[in-house]
């Protein structure tokens, strides 16, 4: 029981000094209930076994998790540039031992990124950064090319480069339709646990915890594109479970459905009122069977925004069928005013509101 409780306290320390690194001590004090000497002898256990580091004074250290494994090298961008060759030479040797569902998202997510890279950038160069800690992997690609935004933006005629955060986070974008599903970005994100993308100025994030895609500021420097990708090893999460709950079905597994935040479509403190901002919004849905709506961080939208959404679009694309999940009672009632007198519509509220 003790040895069980003392692997439990560990584990809880390296999983939570990342976000903890002042007061790693005082918060495991709290979900243990044990002295700070004691804990201060597990911390020193890890520093021994070089899983974590101490940095500062006595009053003024932080702890950080230990690469076991890290490894940068730069690649020139050339078409010839095989990604599964890059992954079994060069990514796969410094995970051995790495759990079989872990280390598919990791290959997948590896080639995806870098096939973009080799077949957008029209970049000179991509920097690959490759971690392994006691907890997680982490996998970044920095290229010195065109910048994922702008080239999204140029590609499809998007008035700002912002638009390409809400396009990339519905899926199936591509600038190259003859040999691109724009799948890649999608499912990657939604594989592992933390992901990002930063290219001037501009970033979006997904975490698994996290209500999908949030609009950040990346690094102004950052000229080309930097993708991100980072997995606990514990994850129980299988490629093939992400797939399917994008399927719309049992017997489904095309890229059918998707789940689009509606916060991305406006832009610092606007709310979301007109019809051209749900225009925005709806580019490209009739591509899917399925949508799903997370109004996660919207107060309100206007009757123009929900009549464009819930009638116009409804009444063109049949076919799509669009539900709707986090909303708050000023927003349900928004939706249910544009066809109260319509008992399909309102049939379809209902069911999104139970789910």
């Amino acid at each position: 029981m003790e040895r069980t409780k003392s692997k439990a306290l560990r584990q809880f320390i390296l999983e939570q000094v990342g976000e903890h690194p002042k007061d790693i001590v005082s918060l495991t004090e709290k979900k243990f209930n044990i002295s700070r000497q004691a804990i201060n002898r597990h911390i020193h256990n890890l520093i021994k076994k070089g899983l974590l580091i101490a940095e500062g004074s006595t009053r003024r250290r932080i702890y950080k998790l230990k690469s076991i494994v890290k490894k940068q090298w730069g690649i020139p961008i050339t078409k010839d540039l095989q990604e599964d060759v890059l992954w079994q030479r060069e990514i796969r040797p410094l995970l051995e031992g790495v759990p079989k569902n872990v280390l598919e998202i990791c290959n997948y997510g590896f080639t995806e990124i870098t096939n973009n890279v080799v077949d957008h950038s029209a970049g000179k160069m991509v920097l690959i950064d490759a971690i392994r800690t006691a907890v997680d992997i982490q996998i970044s690609l920095f290229d010195d090319g065109v910048g994922i935004f702008k080239k999204i933006q140029k590609e499809i005629g998007l008035e700002d480069p912002r638009h390409a955060i809400l396009e990339l986070a519905k899926g199936k974008l591509t600038t190259d339709p003859e040999h691109h599903t724009g799948e890649g970005i999608f499912f990657s994100s939604r594989a592992f646990d933390r992901f990002s993308i930063s290219s001037a100025g501009l970033g979006f994030f997904h975490t698994e915890s996290g209500h999908d895609w949030l609009i950040g500021e990346g690094e102004e420097s950052i000229v080309g594109t930097m993708v991100s990708m980072e997995i606990n090893l514990t994850s129980t999460r299988t490629l093939r479970e992400v797939f399917d709950k994008y399927s719309s079905g049992d017997d489904e597994y095309g890229f059918t459905k998707t789940i689009v935040p509606v916060a991305l479509a406006k832009y610092g403190n606007e709310n979301l009122i007109s019809r051209s901002q749900a225009k925005r919004l709806l580019t490209r849905f009739e591509k899917f069977r399925e949508v799903i709506l997370d109004f996660s961080g919207v107060e309100s939208i206007g009757q123009a925004f929900a009549d464009e959404i819930f009638r116009v679009f409804q009444q063109k694309n049949p076919h799509v069928h669009i539900m709707f999940i986090n909303t708050n009672e000023e927003v349900r009632k928004s939706i249910a005013r544009v066809y109260q007198a319509d008992n399909a519509f309102l049939t379809s509220i209902l069911t999104s509101l139970t789910e």
